[in-house]
């Protein structure tokens, strides 16, 4: 065996994160290399040419010499890129159909279930009324999804066949058949003034830390039948001003929140955003990794990059993704 070794650095404490899972993936799709799960004292650092991680230790990475890439594999890249001890070799981020699928699944379910008012009949429920509402189409709300990577272009797509009214904010300019497009900081203000239901897939970067925050929410839609504006953030909780959203929905600025991200996770017990009526809260699984699809990736990456191919996916220092 005389490829480079794979080092897998999984720190993730759930069951969805199992490391012991994720190294019998990639003892599969790997079997002429050498497959490390970290931490193992029986090798030689310099034997490591690629890692595959998620959430390592800051100065993990840096005590392989050899190392030439790096894998992140969950969509999010902003604690690496937070780690001036980085090696300087190419990250890649994955991009399979399989978390695209899982993340357009998360959002349509939360867009449905805020416009099918279904926190309020489960309320119903839970008290016995049997009092329907009046119920209004799909085309009469307008869904805006700021970040119009891979992520968000599919998820609106769908979202436009289901029939909602669906544009996009991004950085740049992107084309999508069918949705409205906005981009820039000159265009965000008439992207949140059409938005009755606001959904966040933005990378974490310095531009967009935080920008979550009253300012964007009060200048919603206030007009739509839905009455207050609702927010799903299924991004990165550094997204979000956590303070300001506890107030907007206390206040009314926001009617209700979908939250699958925050600043701390697991979430302390004592947070507010727990037991708080307009809030559905999932714990940061709105697009799991699947350990066979991303194993396989990862995989067929390394073999073209050692054949002298290209990688895919590589992430960007300037931008941050």
């Amino acid at each position: 065996m005389n490829k480079g070794a794979l080092a897998l650095l999984v720190h993730g404490g759930t069951e969805n994160w199992s490391a012991q899972r994720w190294k019998s993936r990639f003892n599969e799709v790997c079997k002429d290399r050498r497959v490390l799960l970290l931490p193992d004292a029986t090798f030689d650092p310099t034997e490591i040419h690629f890692a595959a991680v998620w959430k390592p230790a800051q100065g993990e990475l840096a005590s392989f010499p050899n190392l030439r890439v790096i894998f992140n594999l969950g969509a999010g890249v902003d604690a690496l890129m937070a780690d001036s001890t980085l090696p300087k070799v190419p990250l890649v981020r994955v991009a399979v159909g399989d978390l695209t699928y899982r993340m357009t699944e998360y959002v349509v379910l939360h867009v449905l279930m805020h416009h099918r008012q279904d926190p309020y009949l489960r309320a119903c429920q839970r008290k016995k009324r049997w009092e329907p509402k009046f119920q209004w189409p799909a085309s009469a709300i307008s869904v805006g999804i700021m970040g119009l990577g891979t992520l968000g272009s599919n998820a609106a797509e769908v979202l436009r066949h289901i029939g909602f009214r669906v544009s996009g904010w991004s950085r740049s300019f992107k084309q999508i058949q069918g949705i409205a497009r906005f981009h820039g900081k000159p265009q965000l203000d008439a992207f949140l003034q059409q938005t009755d239901i606001l959904v966040c897939l933005l990378p974490l970067t310095p531009d967009t830390r935080h920008i979550l925050n009253r300012k964007v929410f009060a200048k919603l839609n206030r007009n739509s039948p839905m009455g207050a504006p609702v927010l799903i953030n299924a991004g990165r909780g550094g997204l979000q001003h956590e303070a300001d959203i506890l107030a907007c929905l206390d206040d009314g600025t926001l009617g209700a929140a979908s939250l699958d991200v925050f600043a701390t996770e697991p979430l302390p017990a004592d947070s507010p955003f727990w037991a708080h009526p307009n809030v559905v809260l999932t714990p940061h699984n709105a697009a799991d990794t699947d350990p066979d699809e991303i194993s396989k990736y990862v995989a067929q990456q390394i073999e073209r990059f050692e054949a002298g191919g290209a990688l895919e996916n590589i992430v960007d220092p300037a931008r941050g993704y």
